[in-house]
C-alpha cells in the first residue's frame, strides 16, 4: 500500500478538471510572489512571539486550508497527521524535565523580611504570584517553562510544515522558481548566479517525489521480509535503521547522478527567469484577489507589531 503517496506533502498537485469547471481554487490563482511572501510571514512572525500569536497563526492556517478551495483529498490525511505529530512533540516537551535555572543572587538580606504570625486558627502566610507548577500527577510534572516549550514547539512545527505544504501544493515548481528569481533579480547586478540558483532549486523540487518513492520502496522491502524488530533487539534494530538510511542516501545520489547524465546527454541548459512560465495577469477578479492578499498581509504584519507579544 503506497501510504506515502496518499499523503501529498510538499508536492504540486495538478488541478482536477472537475474543480476547474467549478471555479477552481483561489489559492492557485494567487500570484506566486504573494504566496511566497505569506509563507515567509508565517515562518518569521512566530519568532519572539507570545503564545496567543502562535495559536492564532495555527488557527489562521487551518482556516485558509478549509477555505482555499483545494480538493479535500489533498489535505484530509496530511493535516490530521501533522496535528497529531505537533501535539506529540508538544506533549513530550511539556512533560519532559525542562531543567532548572540557577538561583539568582539576593538583592537584599533575608533578615529584612519578617512575616508576622496571624491570629490563632488562620491560614499560614503564603507567597503571592502565579504558581510555577501547573500540573502534577505522580512523576508527571508540568511547569510554566515546560508548558511554554511544549506550546512553542508544537505551534512552530505545524506552522513551519503546513505553510510550506500549502505553498508547494498550490504553486508549480516553475512558478515558484520564477517568483524566487524575481525576488533575487537585484542580486544579479552584484554578480550572483541567479539563473543557476533558480535552476538548482527547480531540480531539487523535481527530486522530492523521487526521494519519497525510494523511501517507499525501502519500507516495502522491509515489510516483505517480515523483519521482527522485537527479536532483533535494540542494537540490531538500530543497525538495520542505519543501514536503511545509508541505502536511501545511496539510492537518492544514484538517481541524482542518472538525472544529471540524462540532462547532459540531451544538451540540457538552465532557463533564465524571464523564460519560465509566469502567472497570467487575469482580469479584474485576479487583480482584486492579489490586492486583497497584499492588504491582508500588511494587516498581519501590523497585528504582529501591536499584539504579537501577548
Amino acid at each position: 500500500m503506497d501510504f506515502l503517496r496518499q499523503i501529498p506533502i510538499g508536492q504540486f498537485a495538478v488541478p482536477d478538471p472537475a474543480d476547474q469547471a467549478g471555479g477552481g481554487s483561489w489559492l492557485r490563482r494567487l500570484d506566486p510572489r504573494l504566496k511566497l511572501a505569506w509563507t515567509l510571514a508565517f515562518l518569521m512572525t512566530p519568532i519572539l512571539a507570545g503564545p496567543i500569536w502562535r495559536l492564532a497563526l495555527v488557527g489562521l492556517l487551518l482556516l485558509i486550508t478549509a477555505l482555499s478551495g483545494l480538493s479535500w483529498r489533498l489535505w484530509r490525511r496530511s493535516v490530521p497527521l501533522l496535528l497529531a505529530l505537533a501535539l506529540l512533540v508538544g506533549g513530550l516537551a511539556a512533560f519532559l524535565p525542562a531543567g532548572s535555572l540557577p538561583p539568582g543572587q539576593l538583592q537584599r538580606p533575608p533578615a529584612e523580611l519578617r512575616i508576622e504570625p496571624g491570629p490563632p486558627g488562620s491560614q499560614p502566610p503564603e507567597r503571592s504570584g502565579a504558581a510555577w507548577v501547573l500540573f502534577r500527577q505522580g512523576p508527571l510534572v508540568v511547569t510554566r517553562r515546560s508548558a511554554e516549550l511544549g506550546l512553542n514547539g508544537a505551534t512552530l512545527l505545524f506552522t513551519l510544515i503546513h505553510s510550506a505544504n500549502l505553498l508547494l501544493l498550490s504553486t508549480s515548481p516553475e512558478q515558484l522558481v520564477w517568483a524566487i528569481g524575481w525576488l533575487l533579480a537585484p542580486l544579479g547586478r552584484l554578480g550572483w548566479p541567479v539563473e543557476r540558483l533558480g535552476f538548482t532549486l527547480l531540480l531539487a523540487l523535481r527530486f522530492l517525489p523521487l526521494v519519497q518513492e525510494e523511501l517507499q520502496n525501502l519500507l516495502r522491502s522491509v515489510a516483505t521480509r517480515a523483519v521482527n524488530f522485537k527479536r532483533l533487539g535494540w542494537k540490531a534494530g538500530l543497525g538495520l535503521v542505519l543501514a536503511l538510511g545509508e541505502r536511501l542516501l545511496a539510492n537518492v545520489l544514484l538517481r541524482a547522478e542518472q538525472g544529471a547524465e540524462a540532462l547532459l546527454a540531451r544538451g540540457g541548459c538552465w532557463l533564465p527567469p524571464d523564460q519560465l512560465p509566469r502567472p497570467q495577469g487575469g482580469g479584474v477578479v485576479q487583480k482584486l484577489l492579489n490586492a486583497s492578499a497584499a492588504a491582508w498581509l500588511l494587516v498581519l504584519l501590523g497585528l504582529r507589531w501591536k499584539v504579537g507579544d501577548l
